[in-house]
C-alpha cells in the first residue's frame, strides 16, 4: 500500500506540469465559448440572464473539458455532481483576493480582479485535480 501511494505521488509530479497546461488551454476555450454564448444570448435575453445561462454551461463544458483532456479520468454522474464544489471554492476565494485587495492593500478595483484571477487558477486547478482525479486506493 505504501509503495502504491509512493508510485503515486512520482507520477503525479510528473504530471503536474502538463496538466496545469491543459490546465490553462481548457480554461481559455471554456472561457472563449462561455462569452461567445453570453454574446449571443445577450440581446434576446438580457445580460443578467445571459450571463447565468453561460455561467451554468461553463461549468458543464469545464467539467468535460477538465475531465477528459486535463486529467483525462472518465466522466460519472457523481464527478459531475461533485464538480460544481469547485466553483464554490474558486468564488470563496477570488472573493477574499479582491476584498484584501481593495480594502487592506489599497489596490484599485479594476487591479485588484486581476490578483483574484491570478490567485484562483491554481487554487481551481488544485481542487479540480483532488475531485475529479482522486488517488488511487
Amino acid at each position: 500500500m505504501a509503495r502504491r501511494d509512493r508510485a503515486w505521488r512520482c507520477m503525479s509530479r510528473g504530471q503536474v506540469g502538463r496538466e496545469f497546461g491543459r490546465f490553462l488551454i481548457a480554461g481559455a476555450i471554456n472561457t472563449a465559448l462561455t462569452y461567445g454564448l453570453y454574446l449571443i444570448l445577450l440581446d434576446p435575453l438580457g445580460y443578467f440572464v445571459a450571463y447565468s445561462v453561460a455561467y451554468v454551461v461553463g461549468i458543464v463544458v469545464s467539467y468535460f473539458l477538465v475531465s477528459r483532456f486535463v486529467f483525462r479520468t472518465s466522466t460519472s454522474l457523481a464527478g459531475f455532481f461533485r464538480y460544481p464544489l469547485v466553483y464554490v471554492a474558486q468564488y470563496l476565494v477570488g472573493t477574499l483576493v479582491l476584498w484584501m485587495c481593495v480594502e487592506l492593500a489599497g489596490v484599485g478595483k479594476e487591479i485588484a480582479l486581476l490578483a483574484s484571477i491570478a490567485a484562483t487558477v491554481p487554487v481551481t486547478f488544485a481542487i479540480s485535480r483532488l475531485v475529479l482525479n482522486p488517488r488511487p486506493g
